[in-house]
């Protein structure tokens, strides 16, 4: 069976796996992390071992030539496991690209020139393209994380800001985790609880409405009815909506006018605080809601407030996106938050009970690597935890574009 090279290329790491599209198995994979700085790191992971290596890493182009190494020396070699194609994730498609798209020196510059509107990931994602096109003759697939947003309702989609400053700027709401999205609402839809359900009501799959709630160090949630996306929290950037490991979410835009004009900051310095100094970490000094469960059973008060502020603005959206489906069939938690921390599917639930949400405590506890429902036996709506493969999801896109 042919394989897929799948890369994300981060602005200081590499991501990759070599995935059979059609098993979803995982050959190999793994990262390069602190490419440009003094001392980089590669780890390569095939079957079930680790190889790892510290060293320098100039760019990306040495990065990727060390993963090519890698292949050749641990396994598997490249020139054997059939590789018919590398995809690529790119954040920021813009209007221009609304679905995967086989890659040419036309769409490097169409992606290129998207930077304003994703600048601290497109530049990487180009880069990437670009030494992977060098390195690897074979097609390569751009897939896009807006892609599944791009039909957005208009009264979602759009801001309600000056119309022609929107429209030269490009300024709308284009959503962001797409791929995940998209995955997780398709794994949803096939589950056999769901299509029980529906069937049970005599109702149509185009019908079904769902919330999804990817939650990891960035977080985002999605209205998806039937198979097509009607709202998601994150916007022009993946700045807005919940709140993330460092980022702020939601937030008056006023805030950012008054600490220009009071606390004297430049835009620079607004950007790095809401990107990098907000969210969890700007509550309560730590971003990983591992560490962030250990400080609240420590009974520390920073912590116990950043998780009530971080419940709080997820159950308002899921509220919210109640009211846009008009109701909610099922609610679908992913990622490595949604899917590892019991904790957390129970706080969002609280209180949803007039939504007819629930969970059940012995499912929802229980450990498993498996798509589940986590609410009772006999309830509706469905609560569900459906792990996220953003990988497989790339190598099927982009097998499906070169070999059809």
């Amino acid at each position: 069976m042919p394989t897929v090279l799948v890369l994300n290329s981060g602005s200081s790491s590499l991501k990759y796996q070599l995935v059979d599209p059609g098993s979803g198995e995982v050959l190999a994979g793994g990262v390069v992390e602190r490419i440009g700085e003094g001392t980089g790191r590669v780890a390569h992971e095939v079957a079930g071992e680790e190889v790892s290596r510290e060293q320098p890493v100039a760019d990306h182009g040495a990065a990727l030539r060390l993963v090519l190494d890698l292949f050749e020396e641990a396994g598997p070699s490249l020139r054997e496991a059939g590789i018919a194609a590398v995809g690529h994730r790119v954040v920021h498609g813009g209007t221009s690209f609304t679905a995967p798209v086989v890659v040419d020196d036309d769409v490097v510059e169409a992606v290129r020139g998207l930077v304003p509107l994703a600048p601290l990931h497109n530049p990487a994602n180009v880069t990437g393209i670009e030494v992977a096109r060098e390195l690897l003759d074979v097609p390569h697939v751009a897939v896009f994380d807006t892609a599944f947003f791009t039909d957005l309702p208009p009264a979602a989609a759009t801001y309600a800001i000056d119309a022609g400053t929107a429209a030269e700027h490009g300024v709308r709401r284009y959503g962001f985790h797409g791929t995940s999205h998209q995955f997780v609402s398709s794994a949803v839809a096939e589950h056999p609880a769901v299509t029980a359900m529906l069937a049970a009501a005599g109702r149509e799959p185009g019908t079904l409405r769902q919330v999804v709630l990817h939650l990891g160090n960035g977080a985002s949630a999605s209205a998806v009815l039937g198979e097509r996306a009607v709202e998601t929290s994150m916007g022009l950037t993946p700045l807005e909506g919940l709140v993330m490991g460092t980022r702020s979410g939601d937030l008056d835009p006023g805030i950012i006018f008054h600490l220009v004009r009071s606390a004297h900051l430049s835009v620079d310095d607004v950007d790095t605080l809401l990107n990098k100094r907000s969210g969890l970490l700007g509550l309560s000094g730590v971003n990983d809601m591992r560490e962030l469960t250990r400080l609240v059973g420590d009974g520390d008060p920073d912590a116990r407030l950043a998780l009530d502020v971080y419940l709080h603005r997820l159950r308002k959206y899921v509220g919210a996106y109640a009211a846009v489906l008009g109701g909610i069939d099922v609610l679908a938690f992913t990622a490595g938050v949604g899917e590892n921390a019991a904790h957390v599917r129970a706080g969002v639930v609280e209180g949803l009970e007039f939504l007819g949400l629930a969970v059940d405590r012995e499912r929802n506890e229980a450990g498993s690597r498996a798509s589940r429902v986590i609410s009772p036996a006999a309830g509706t709506p469905l609560v569900m935890v459906v792990p996220t493969n953003e990988e497989l999801a790339i190598a099927r896109q982009t097998i499906a574009l070169v070999a059809p």
